[in-house]
């Protein structure tokens, strides 16, 4: 089943699937702000528990099922520490150690991964067009998180053991928190798979709702035998940007995120998340005065064409063949037409008909197959 905005029944789709990536990318900024006033696990398990009751709220009053029998809880159980506690856990303990761009490129990272275990699982069909799409992106996030410096030394030939990007430097970058960023950004690529398995069992919207109270109560625990002084230096702007991060920045976006990845195309809505530190960067600017660079102005632009390649990847497949079909039919013609009549050698085959035969029919069936999910 593909994630088509015009087929959706929900008023404003095209809106309302940007949403979940705008509400992250601004709830990043509103986190690293509050950061330096409370404790990383205590920020991640309040971004969580009082989003799962106001989800939970909303699905009794939408007459939504509650989930029944063990399996279903085992599943909302599975996904609570997966995509709950060990995302929220690991973007919160990369966050406080550091900075949101490069911690973005880590977690934007996850549409890769989704990718390729949505097609061994679900024979989700990428596509030429989709892999390209999915490369630009991470070419696109890339610019928007690495240091310039890094970028310019590696276009220069500076990349050496003792250079400013050797050994040192990648010690560096893992000891501050990137790599904790990756492990969220695995978690949550995982999270994202599991959706299609729990909704066999439980209605999405009670599943969000239920593995975010259940993922959110170890990171409370953790954080009382671990660390102090969570609220104590909170203040009023500092609640509000905690209420921003828990009702927009998880209670709505996870529950339209995972309404679509249940009954969407995963790669598709995936590749949406590279819009997120896009949102990031461009809030990050108008609230916390950060400056986007002309290389990260060009990965903005990456970015967006990879969103476009993947999600408009069936349609240029399309559109090729199409192209590729006229060619074949105007040729005889034009060969017709310039010399008149027809010889023994014209009815050969060309030494390429056999490559071009093999790419149409190549072509086809990456459509077909495409078009039966």
């Amino acid at each position: 089943m593909h994630l088509k905005l015009t087929e959706s029944r929900l008023p404003f789709a095209s809106l309302l699937l940007i949403a979940p990536f705008f509400l992250w990318g601004t709830a990043m900024v509103a986190m690293k702000g509050v950061m330096p006033h409370t404790t990383p696990l205590f920020l991640a398990g309040i971004r969580l528990v009082p989003a799962g009751v106001l989800i939970l709220i909303v699905a009794a009053l939408m007459g939504r099922s509650q989930p029944k029998g063990w399996l279903a809880w085992l599943w909302i159980g599975l996904f609570g520490l997966v995509d709950a506690t060990l995302f929220q856990g690991f973007l919160a303990e990369g966050l406080a150690r550091t900075g949101a761009g490069l911690g973005s490129v880590m977690i934007d990272s996850q549409p890769l991964a989704v990718a390729v275990m949505a097609r061994f699982l679900f024979a989700e069909q990428v596509g030429l067009w989709g892999w390209l799409g999915l490369a630009f992106g991470v070419f696109g996030i890339s610019l928007l998180g690495l240091p310039d410096a890094w970028i310019l030394a590696f276009l220069h030939g500076e990349v050496s053991v003792s250079g400013q990007i050797g050994v040192e430097a990648v010690q560096r970058l893992f000891q501050s928190g990137e790599w904790l960023m990756l492990l969220a950004a695995l978690s949550m690529a995982a999270g994202t798979v599991m959706v299609r398995f729990v909704c066999r069992y439980v209605d999405p919207v009670v599943a969000t709702g239920w593995h975010m109270i259940l993922g959110g109560m170890p990171l409370f625990v953790l954080s009382a035998t671990g660390e102090a002084q969570q609220w104590v230096q909170l203040q009023l702007p500092d609640w509000m940007a905690l209420s921003y991060s828990t009702i927009f920045g998880s209670a709505i976006a996870y529950g339209l995120f995972f309404y679509f990845a249940s009954s969407g195309n995963l790669t598709s809505l995936s590749s949406l998340t590279f819009l997120t530190p896009v949102f990031a960067l461009l809030f990050g600017n108008l609230f916390l005065a950060e400056v986007l660079s002309p290389i990260q102005w060009i990965g903005v632009s990456f970015t967006l064409v990879s969103i476009y390649l993947i999600n408009q990847r069936e349609n240029l497949a399309e559109k090729l063949q199409g192209l590729m079909q006229r060619q074949r039919s105007l040729t005889p013609q034009a060969a017709g037409s310039k010399e008149g009549k027809s010889t023994f050698a014209d009815s050969l085959p060309l030494p390429n008909s056999d490559i071009t035969e093999v790419s149409s029919v190549n072509i086809g069936m990456r459509e077909s197959e495409s078009e039966q999910l």
